[in-house]
Protein backbone atom coordinates (compact mmCIF):
# COMPACT_ATOMS: atom_id res chain seq x y z
CA UNK A 1 0.00 0.00 0.00
CA UNK A 2 2.34 2.77 -1.30
CA UNK A 3 -0.66 5.82 -0.13
CA UNK A 4 -2.15 5.10 2.61
CA UNK A 5 -4.26 8.76 2.04
CA UNK A 6 -4.91 7.94 -1.46
CA UNK A 7 -8.42 6.70 -1.08
CA UNK A 8 -8.96 10.43 0.99
CA UNK A 9 -7.14 12.76 -1.16
CA UNK A 10 -8.28 10.90 -4.73
CA UNK A 11 -11.64 10.98 -6.31
CA UNK A 12 -13.03 7.44 -7.98
CA UNK A 13 -12.78 8.57 -11.53
CA UNK A 14 -13.84 6.14 -14.44
CA UNK A 15 -12.79 5.84 -18.34
CA UNK A 16 -16.52 6.35 -19.61
CA UNK A 17 -18.32 5.86 -22.49
CA UNK A 18 -17.45 7.08 -25.87
CA UNK A 19 -19.93 10.25 -27.08
CA UNK A 20 -23.60 8.97 -27.81
CA UNK A 21 -23.62 10.49 -31.04
CA UNK A 22 -20.32 8.73 -32.01
CA UNK A 23 -20.91 5.44 -30.58
CA UNK A 24 -24.38 4.50 -31.64
CA UNK A 25 -23.38 4.50 -35.38
CA UNK A 26 -20.96 1.50 -35.08
CA UNK A 27 -20.37 -1.82 -32.90
CA UNK A 28 -17.37 -0.67 -31.49
CA UNK A 29 -16.57 -1.25 -27.94
CA UNK A 30 -18.12 1.86 -25.85
CA UNK A 31 -15.34 2.12 -22.95
CA UNK A 32 -12.91 4.64 -23.24
CA UNK A 33 -9.52 4.13 -21.21
CA UNK A 34 -7.59 6.23 -18.64
CA UNK A 35 -4.13 6.90 -18.90
CA UNK A 36 -1.47 5.22 -17.51
CA UNK A 37 -1.31 7.68 -14.63
CA UNK A 38 -4.65 8.15 -13.81
CA UNK A 39 -5.07 4.32 -14.27
CA UNK A 40 -1.93 4.09 -11.18
CA UNK A 41 -3.81 6.49 -9.23
CA UNK A 42 -6.99 4.80 -9.41
CA UNK A 43 -5.24 1.56 -8.14
CA UNK A 44 -3.62 3.63 -5.19
CA UNK A 45 -7.01 4.19 -3.96
CA UNK A 46 -7.21 0.87 -2.42
CA UNK A 47 -7.05 0.57 0.90
CA UNK A 48 -5.44 -3.00 1.47
CA UNK A 49 -8.45 -3.30 3.73
CA UNK A 50 -7.76 -5.62 7.20
CA UNK A 51 -10.82 -7.78 5.81
CA UNK A 52 -10.69 -7.34 2.05
CA UNK A 53 -14.67 -7.71 1.48
CA UNK A 54 -13.71 -7.58 -2.34
CA UNK A 55 -11.68 -10.58 -2.26
CA UNK A 56 -15.28 -12.19 -0.33
CA UNK A 57 -17.76 -10.71 -2.71
CA UNK A 58 -15.63 -12.28 -5.69
CA UNK A 59 -16.84 -15.88 -7.00
CA UNK A 60 -13.04 -16.40 -8.14
CA UNK A 61 -11.65 -14.86 -5.38
CA UNK A 62 -9.38 -11.97 -7.01
CA UNK A 63 -7.07 -10.36 -4.55
CA UNK A 64 -7.45 -7.05 -5.42
CA UNK A 65 -5.80 -5.54 -3.23
CA UNK A 66 -2.53 -7.23 -4.11
CA UNK A 67 -2.63 -6.54 -7.72
CA UNK A 68 -3.89 -2.85 -7.42
CA UNK A 69 -1.10 -2.16 -5.20
CA UNK A 70 1.38 -3.89 -7.75
CA UNK A 71 -0.25 -1.70 -10.43
CA UNK A 72 0.22 1.31 -8.61
CA UNK A 73 3.71 0.94 -8.37
CA UNK A 74 4.05 0.30 -12.13
CA UNK A 75 4.99 -3.61 -11.79
CA UNK A 76 2.65 -4.61 -14.32
CA UNK A 77 3.85 -8.06 -14.76
CA UNK A 78 3.52 -8.50 -11.10
CA UNK A 79 0.08 -6.98 -11.27
CA UNK A 80 -0.76 -10.00 -14.09
CA UNK A 81 1.14 -13.07 -12.26
CA UNK A 82 -1.09 -11.98 -8.77
CA UNK A 83 -4.63 -11.08 -11.19
CA UNK A 84 -3.92 -14.56 -13.10
CA UNK A 85 -3.38 -16.57 -10.13
CA UNK A 86 -7.36 -16.62 -9.54
CA UNK A 87 -8.82 -15.38 -13.03
CA UNK A 88 -7.76 -17.46 -15.64
CA UNK A 89 -9.78 -14.83 -18.19
CA UNK A 90 -9.66 -11.09 -16.61
CA UNK A 91 -10.17 -9.76 -20.45
CA UNK A 92 -13.29 -10.97 -20.45
CA UNK A 93 -14.54 -10.00 -16.60
CA UNK A 94 -12.38 -6.92 -17.27
CA UNK A 95 -14.77 -5.48 -20.19
CA UNK A 96 -18.70 -7.18 -18.89
CA UNK A 97 -18.18 -8.08 -15.37
CA UNK A 98 -20.37 -6.50 -13.32
CA UNK A 99 -17.89 -5.68 -10.64
CA UNK A 100 -19.58 -7.35 -7.50
CA UNK A 101 -16.04 -6.68 -5.36
CA UNK A 102 -16.69 -2.41 -6.01
CA UNK A 103 -19.81 -2.96 -4.89
CA UNK A 104 -18.63 -5.14 -1.37
CA UNK A 105 -15.75 -2.35 -1.56
CA UNK A 106 -15.03 -0.88 1.94
CA UNK A 107 -15.06 2.79 0.22
CA UNK A 108 -18.39 1.63 -1.13
CA UNK A 109 -19.90 1.82 2.56
CA UNK A 110 -17.52 5.17 3.75
CA UNK A 111 -18.32 6.81 0.41
CA UNK A 112 -19.95 5.04 -2.15
CA UNK A 113 -16.28 5.60 -4.35
CA UNK A 114 -15.07 1.99 -4.83
CA UNK A 115 -11.79 1.29 -5.84
CA UNK A 116 -12.16 0.65 -9.85
CA UNK A 117 -10.77 -3.20 -9.76
CA UNK A 118 -12.36 -3.88 -13.01
CA UNK A 119 -11.28 -0.93 -15.32
CA UNK A 120 -8.00 -2.43 -13.99
CA UNK A 121 -7.88 -5.74 -14.11
CA UNK A 122 -8.67 -5.06 -17.89
CA UNK A 123 -6.09 -2.06 -17.95
CA UNK A 124 -3.39 -5.10 -16.44
CA UNK A 125 -4.61 -7.70 -18.88
CA UNK A 126 -4.03 -5.73 -21.54
CA UNK A 127 -0.85 -4.57 -20.68
CA UNK A 128 0.29 -7.85 -20.53
CA UNK A 129 -0.66 -8.80 -23.79
CA UNK A 130 0.48 -5.84 -25.13
CA UNK A 131 4.31 -5.97 -22.96
CA UNK A 132 4.10 -10.21 -23.98
CA UNK A 133 3.51 -11.04 -20.51
CA UNK A 134 1.47 -13.77 -21.56
CA UNK A 135 3.00 -15.87 -23.92
CA UNK A 136 1.68 -19.75 -24.49
CA UNK A 137 3.32 -22.40 -21.42
CA UNK A 138 5.27 -25.05 -22.91
CA UNK A 139 5.79 -26.80 -20.18
CA UNK A 140 3.16 -28.82 -19.80
CA UNK A 141 3.81 -32.72 -18.86
CA UNK A 142 1.26 -34.80 -19.79
CA UNK A 143 -0.45 -37.27 -17.89
CA UNK A 144 -1.84 -39.59 -20.56
CA UNK A 145 -5.52 -39.05 -19.52
CA UNK A 146 -8.08 -37.09 -21.69
CA UNK A 147 -11.14 -35.21 -20.72
CA UNK A 148 -14.19 -34.03 -23.11
CA UNK A 149 -15.90 -30.82 -22.63
CA UNK A 150 -18.76 -30.47 -23.76
CA UNK A 151 -19.78 -26.25 -24.51
CA UNK A 152 -17.17 -23.42 -25.07
CA UNK A 153 -18.38 -20.50 -22.96
CA UNK A 154 -16.39 -19.16 -20.13
CA UNK A 155 -17.66 -22.89 -17.86
CA UNK A 156 -16.05 -24.92 -20.38
CA UNK A 157 -12.93 -22.56 -21.21
CA UNK A 158 -12.15 -21.96 -17.43
CA UNK A 159 -12.29 -25.88 -16.50
CA UNK A 160 -10.58 -26.73 -20.23
CA UNK A 161 -7.93 -24.36 -19.48
CA UNK A 162 -7.39 -25.70 -15.66
CA UNK A 163 -7.42 -28.78 -16.83
CA UNK A 164 -4.86 -28.89 -19.62
CA UNK A 165 -2.06 -26.93 -17.51
CA UNK A 166 -2.44 -29.67 -15.49
CA UNK A 167 -1.59 -32.41 -17.86
CA UNK A 168 -4.86 -33.60 -19.24
CA UNK A 169 -5.51 -33.71 -22.98
CA UNK A 170 -8.66 -32.07 -22.99
CA UNK A 171 -10.71 -31.39 -26.64
CA UNK A 172 -13.96 -29.29 -26.38
CA UNK A 173 -16.86 -29.94 -28.35
CA UNK A 174 -19.40 -26.88 -29.46
CA UNK A 175 -22.09 -27.37 -31.84
CA UNK A 176 -21.43 -23.20 -32.89
CA UNK A 177 -18.87 -22.43 -35.37
CA UNK A 178 -16.95 -21.12 -32.62
CA UNK A 179 -16.16 -20.95 -29.04
CA UNK A 180 -16.67 -18.38 -26.37
CA UNK A 181 -20.76 -19.72 -25.85
CA UNK A 182 -22.33 -16.37 -24.74
CA UNK A 183 -19.55 -14.32 -24.89
CA UNK A 184 -19.49 -14.81 -28.40
CA UNK A 185 -23.29 -14.97 -29.46
CA UNK A 186 -25.01 -13.34 -26.32
CA UNK A 187 -22.64 -10.11 -25.55
CA UNK A 188 -23.00 -7.19 -28.48
CA UNK A 189 -19.49 -6.53 -29.80
CA UNK A 190 -20.17 -3.14 -28.17
CA UNK A 191 -19.58 -4.34 -25.13
CA UNK A 192 -17.11 -7.11 -25.95
CA UNK A 193 -15.03 -7.22 -29.22
CA UNK A 194 -15.15 -10.58 -30.42
CA UNK A 195 -11.41 -10.48 -31.32
CA UNK A 196 -10.55 -10.46 -27.87
CA UNK A 197 -12.00 -14.02 -27.68
CA UNK A 198 -10.15 -15.29 -30.67
CA UNK A 199 -6.77 -14.16 -29.30
CA UNK A 200 -7.56 -16.44 -25.84
CA UNK A 201 -9.07 -19.29 -27.75
CA UNK A 202 -5.65 -18.88 -30.00
CA UNK A 203 -3.67 -19.50 -26.97
CA UNK A 204 -5.17 -21.88 -25.49
CA UNK A 205 -5.00 -24.13 -28.85
CA UNK A 206 -0.96 -23.24 -29.12
CA UNK A 207 -0.74 -24.82 -25.33
CA UNK A 208 -2.62 -27.98 -26.69
CA UNK A 209 -6.40 -27.70 -26.34
CA UNK A 210 -8.25 -28.83 -29.42
CA UNK A 211 -11.47 -27.39 -30.42
CA UNK A 212 -14.27 -29.08 -32.79
CA UNK A 213 -16.72 -26.79 -33.92
CA UNK A 214 -20.22 -27.95 -35.32
CA UNK A 215 -20.19 -30.78 -33.04
CA UNK A 216 -23.21 -31.38 -30.88
CA UNK A 217 -22.51 -34.09 -28.40
CA UNK A 218 -25.25 -36.46 -27.54
CA UNK A 219 -25.14 -35.99 -23.65
CA UNK A 220 -27.31 -39.04 -22.92
CA UNK A 221 -24.14 -41.46 -24.24
CA UNK A 222 -21.34 -39.62 -22.18
CA UNK A 223 -19.72 -41.92 -19.82
CA UNK A 224 -20.91 -45.34 -21.37
CA UNK A 225 -18.64 -48.43 -21.54
CA UNK A 226 -16.51 -47.98 -24.94
CA UNK A 227 -16.54 -44.39 -24.53
CA UNK A 228 -13.14 -41.98 -25.57
CA UNK A 229 -12.26 -40.36 -22.53
CA UNK A 230 -11.87 -40.54 -19.05
CA UNK A 231 -13.74 -38.19 -17.89
CA UNK A 232 -16.24 -35.49 -19.45
CA UNK A 233 -17.66 -32.10 -18.33
CA UNK A 234 -21.07 -30.58 -19.48
CA UNK A 235 -20.49 -26.67 -20.05
CA UNK A 236 -23.59 -26.56 -22.31
CA UNK A 237 -24.89 -23.10 -20.27
CA UNK A 238 -29.11 -22.39 -20.48
CA UNK A 239 -29.94 -22.96 -24.14
CA UNK A 240 -33.78 -22.28 -23.65
CA UNK A 241 -34.88 -18.49 -23.25
CA UNK A 242 -38.08 -18.26 -20.93
CA UNK A 243 -40.92 -17.74 -23.47
CA UNK A 244 -44.09 -15.43 -23.06
CA UNK A 245 -47.46 -17.32 -23.74
CA UNK A 246 -49.51 -14.34 -24.80
CA UNK A 247 -52.07 -14.61 -28.00
CA UNK A 248 -50.53 -13.78 -30.65
CA UNK A 249 -46.85 -15.27 -30.63
CA UNK A 250 -46.72 -16.33 -33.54
CA UNK A 251 -46.65 -12.78 -35.09
CA UNK A 252 -43.84 -12.07 -37.65
CA UNK A 253 -41.63 -10.12 -35.53
CA UNK A 254 -41.98 -11.07 -32.28
CA UNK A 255 -38.43 -13.07 -31.13
CA UNK A 256 -35.92 -14.18 -28.36
CA UNK A 257 -33.30 -11.33 -27.53
CA UNK A 258 -30.74 -13.96 -28.13
CA UNK A 259 -31.97 -14.36 -32.03
CA UNK A 260 -31.40 -10.75 -32.45
CA UNK A 261 -27.88 -10.72 -30.50
CA UNK A 262 -26.58 -14.07 -31.83
CA UNK A 263 -27.35 -13.22 -35.43
CA UNK A 264 -26.09 -9.42 -35.25
CA UNK A 265 -22.73 -10.75 -34.10
CA UNK A 266 -23.20 -13.08 -36.66
CA UNK A 267 -23.10 -10.39 -39.12
CA UNK A 268 -20.57 -8.50 -37.59
CA UNK A 269 -18.16 -11.61 -38.04
CA UNK A 270 -19.00 -12.06 -41.82
CA UNK A 271 -22.28 -14.06 -42.07
CA UNK A 272 -25.02 -13.46 -44.58
CA UNK A 273 -29.00 -13.95 -44.16
CA UNK A 274 -31.66 -13.57 -46.86
CA UNK A 275 -34.23 -10.79 -46.18
CA UNK A 276 -36.73 -13.38 -44.77
CA UNK A 277 -34.13 -14.35 -42.11
CA UNK A 278 -32.00 -11.22 -41.14
CA UNK A 279 -34.32 -9.82 -37.63
CA UNK A 280 -33.48 -6.22 -37.75
CA UNK A 281 -35.02 -3.04 -36.02
CA UNK A 282 -34.12 -0.66 -38.74
CA UNK A 283 -37.32 2.13 -38.94
CA UNK A 284 -39.25 -0.01 -36.28
CA UNK A 285 -40.69 1.14 -32.71
CA UNK A 286 -39.60 -1.60 -30.85
CA UNK A 287 -40.23 -2.92 -27.42
CA UNK A 288 -38.49 -4.93 -25.23
CA UNK A 289 -39.56 -7.05 -22.83
CA UNK A 290 -37.30 -7.46 -19.63
CA UNK A 291 -35.31 -5.66 -17.62
CA UNK A 292 -32.16 -7.04 -17.02
CA UNK A 293 -28.98 -6.80 -18.72
CA UNK A 294 -29.90 -8.94 -22.07
CA UNK A 295 -32.78 -6.12 -22.42
CA UNK A 296 -30.49 -3.62 -22.37
CA UNK A 297 -28.12 -5.46 -24.76
CA UNK A 298 -30.83 -5.38 -27.48
CA UNK A 299 -31.75 -1.48 -27.01
CA UNK A 300 -27.97 -0.92 -27.52
CA UNK A 301 -28.31 -3.27 -31.06
CA UNK A 302 -31.69 -1.43 -31.95
CA UNK A 303 -30.09 2.00 -31.83
CA UNK A 304 -27.34 0.90 -33.71
CA UNK A 305 -29.48 -1.00 -36.07
CA UNK A 306 -31.34 2.32 -36.48
CA UNK A 307 -34.62 2.08 -34.77
CA UNK A 308 -37.18 4.52 -34.68
CA UNK A 309 -37.72 4.33 -30.76
CA UNK A 310 -37.02 2.01 -27.98
CA UNK A 311 -39.36 1.03 -25.13
CA UNK A 312 -38.25 -1.12 -22.42
CA UNK A 313 -41.09 -3.16 -20.03
CA UNK A 314 -40.37 -4.88 -16.71
CA UNK A 315 -42.84 -6.64 -14.94
CA UNK A 316 -41.31 -6.63 -11.73
CA UNK A 317 -41.85 -2.70 -9.65
CA UNK A 318 -38.92 -0.17 -10.30
CA UNK A 319 -35.83 -0.91 -8.15
CA UNK A 320 -34.76 1.29 -5.73
CA UNK A 321 -32.62 4.27 -6.38
CA UNK A 322 -29.57 5.68 -5.56
CA UNK A 323 -26.47 3.84 -4.22
CA UNK A 324 -28.06 1.92 -1.31
CA UNK A 325 -30.47 -1.26 -0.89
CA UNK A 326 -32.04 -1.03 2.27
CA UNK A 327 -32.96 -5.09 1.62
CA UNK A 328 -29.30 -5.76 0.78
CA UNK A 329 -26.81 -4.04 2.93
CA UNK A 330 -23.48 -3.48 2.64
CA UNK A 331 -21.54 -5.96 1.84
CA UNK A 332 -23.96 -7.71 -0.18
CA UNK A 333 -24.87 -6.53 -3.80
CA UNK A 334 -27.74 -3.94 -3.99
CA UNK A 335 -30.61 -4.44 -6.15
CA UNK A 336 -30.83 -1.22 -7.21
CA UNK A 337 -31.95 1.04 -10.61
CA UNK A 338 -29.33 0.55 -12.88
CA UNK A 339 -28.95 2.46 -16.12
CA UNK A 340 -26.46 1.19 -18.47
CA UNK A 341 -24.96 3.05 -21.73
CA UNK A 342 -27.61 1.31 -23.50
CA UNK A 343 -29.96 3.42 -21.62
CA UNK A 344 -28.12 6.31 -22.02
CA UNK A 345 -28.64 6.08 -25.65
CA UNK A 346 -32.43 6.50 -25.41
CA UNK A 347 -35.15 4.32 -24.19
CA UNK A 348 -38.61 4.68 -22.03
CA UNK A 349 -38.52 2.44 -19.27
CA UNK A 350 -41.79 1.25 -17.67
CA UNK A 351 -41.87 -1.07 -14.51
CA UNK A 352 -45.03 -2.92 -13.29
CA UNK A 353 -46.50 -3.67 -16.94
CA UNK A 354 -47.75 -6.64 -17.62
CA UNK A 355 -47.97 -8.49 -21.03
CA UNK A 356 -51.53 -9.08 -22.82
CA UNK A 357 -51.83 -9.77 -25.96
CA UNK A 358 -49.44 -8.99 -29.29
CA UNK A 359 -51.78 -7.53 -31.89
CA UNK A 360 -51.39 -7.76 -35.94
CA UNK A 361 -52.09 -7.22 -39.09
CA UNK A 362 -51.71 -10.07 -42.13
CA UNK A 363 -49.68 -11.87 -39.57
CA UNK A 364 -47.24 -9.12 -38.32
CA UNK A 365 -46.86 -7.56 -35.45
CA UNK A 366 -48.21 -3.90 -34.87
CA UNK A 367 -48.30 -3.34 -31.39
CA UNK A 368 -48.61 -4.93 -27.85
CA UNK A 369 -51.82 -4.42 -25.55
CA UNK A 370 -50.10 -4.21 -21.97
CA UNK A 371 -51.29 -3.32 -18.48
CA UNK A 372 -50.12 -1.99 -15.32
CA UNK A 373 -50.35 -3.93 -12.49
CA UNK A 374 -49.28 -3.99 -8.83
CA UNK A 375 -48.11 -6.56 -5.95
CA UNK A 376 -49.79 -7.07 -2.68
CA UNK A 377 -48.33 -8.99 0.00
CA UNK A 378 -49.57 -12.98 -0.22
CA UNK A 379 -51.53 -13.74 2.90
CA UNK A 380 -50.12 -17.37 2.82
CA UNK A 381 -46.47 -16.14 2.11
CA UNK A 382 -44.20 -16.52 -0.93
CA UNK A 383 -44.38 -14.70 -4.15
CA UNK A 384 -46.71 -11.91 -3.79
CA UNK A 385 -50.15 -11.48 -5.65
CA UNK A 386 -50.07 -9.68 -9.15
CA UNK A 387 -52.74 -7.58 -8.93
CA UNK A 388 -54.45 -5.29 -12.25
CA UNK A 389 -54.09 -1.75 -11.32
CA UNK A 390 -54.48 0.57 -14.76
CA UNK A 391 -56.56 0.10 -17.80
CA UNK A 392 -55.29 -1.90 -20.93
CA UNK A 393 -52.98 0.08 -23.18
CA UNK A 394 -51.43 -0.32 -26.45
CA UNK A 395 -48.00 0.09 -27.07
CA UNK A 396 -46.81 0.74 -30.76
CA UNK A 397 -44.21 -2.12 -31.54
CA UNK A 398 -42.55 -4.00 -35.00
CA UNK A 399 -40.23 -5.57 -32.82
CA UNK A 400 -40.47 -7.75 -30.07
CA UNK A 401 -37.61 -9.15 -28.00
CA UNK A 402 -37.71 -11.36 -25.54
CA UNK A 403 -35.26 -11.09 -22.64
CA UNK A 404 -36.72 -12.37 -19.76
CA UNK A 405 -34.04 -14.82 -18.49
CA UNK A 406 -33.57 -18.55 -19.26
CA UNK A 407 -34.61 -21.95 -17.73
CA UNK A 408 -32.71 -23.76 -15.60
CA UNK A 409 -31.42 -27.33 -17.62
CA UNK A 410 -32.79 -30.74 -16.01
CA UNK A 411 -30.33 -33.44 -16.27
CA UNK A 412 -30.74 -37.17 -15.69
CA UNK A 413 -28.20 -38.60 -13.32
CA UNK A 414 -24.86 -39.02 -15.52
CA UNK A 415 -22.00 -41.98 -14.70
CA UNK A 416 -19.77 -40.92 -12.30
CA UNK A 417 -17.20 -39.61 -14.71
CA UNK A 418 -19.48 -36.76 -16.25
CA UNK A 419 -19.76 -33.32 -14.43
CA UNK A 420 -21.78 -30.88 -14.87
CA UNK A 421 -20.85 -26.80 -14.64
CA UNK A 422 -21.55 -23.17 -14.76
CA UNK A 423 -25.12 -22.46 -15.79
CA UNK A 424 -25.97 -25.88 -17.13
CA UNK A 425 -25.46 -27.19 -13.27
CA UNK A 426 -26.73 -23.68 -11.54
CA UNK A 427 -28.94 -21.92 -14.17
CA UNK A 428 -28.17 -18.61 -15.76
CA UNK A 429 -26.03 -16.35 -14.16
CA UNK A 430 -23.23 -14.31 -14.42
CA UNK A 431 -19.61 -14.79 -16.37
CA UNK A 432 -17.65 -14.66 -13.64
CA UNK A 433 -19.56 -17.20 -11.30
CA UNK A 434 -19.12 -19.58 -14.83
CA UNK A 435 -16.02 -19.24 -14.70
CA UNK A 436 -15.29 -20.19 -11.02
CA UNK A 437 -17.82 -23.13 -11.55
CA UNK A 438 -15.88 -24.41 -14.14
CA UNK A 439 -12.38 -24.10 -11.96
CA UNK A 440 -14.18 -25.90 -9.26
CA UNK A 441 -15.42 -28.38 -12.15
CA UNK A 442 -11.98 -29.24 -13.40
CA UNK A 443 -10.22 -29.77 -9.26
CA UNK A 444 -13.07 -32.12 -8.95
CA UNK A 445 -12.42 -34.02 -12.27
CA UNK A 446 -8.34 -34.02 -11.31
CA UNK A 447 -9.30 -35.60 -7.56
CA UNK A 448 -11.98 -38.09 -9.39
CA UNK A 449 -9.19 -39.33 -12.15
CA UNK A 450 -6.38 -39.22 -9.61
CA UNK A 451 -8.10 -42.38 -7.52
Amino acid sequence: MGNPKAFLEIHRQEAGFRPIHDRIHDFGEVEQTLSTRERKLQASRCMDCGVPFCHWACPLGNKAPEWNDALYKGDWELAYRLLNSTNPFPEFTGRICPALCEKACVLNRFNHEPTTNREDEAAIVEAAFREGYILPRTDIVRNGKKVAVIGAGPAGLAAANDLNLMGYQVTVFEKNEAAGGLLRYGIPNFKLNKAIIDRRIKLLEAEGIEFKYGEAVDLETLGEPGTSYDAYIIATGTPTARDLRAPGRELKGVHFALELLSQQNRVLAGMEFSKDERITAKGKDVLVIGGGDTGSDCIGTAHRQGCKSVTQIEIMPKPVEGPEDPQNPWPNWPRTLKTTSSHEEGCTRRWNINTLEFLGENGKLTGVKVQEIDWKPNPEGGRPIMVEKGKPEIIKAELVLLAMGFLKPEHPEYPKNVFVCGDAANGASLVVRAMASGKQTAAKVAAFLQH
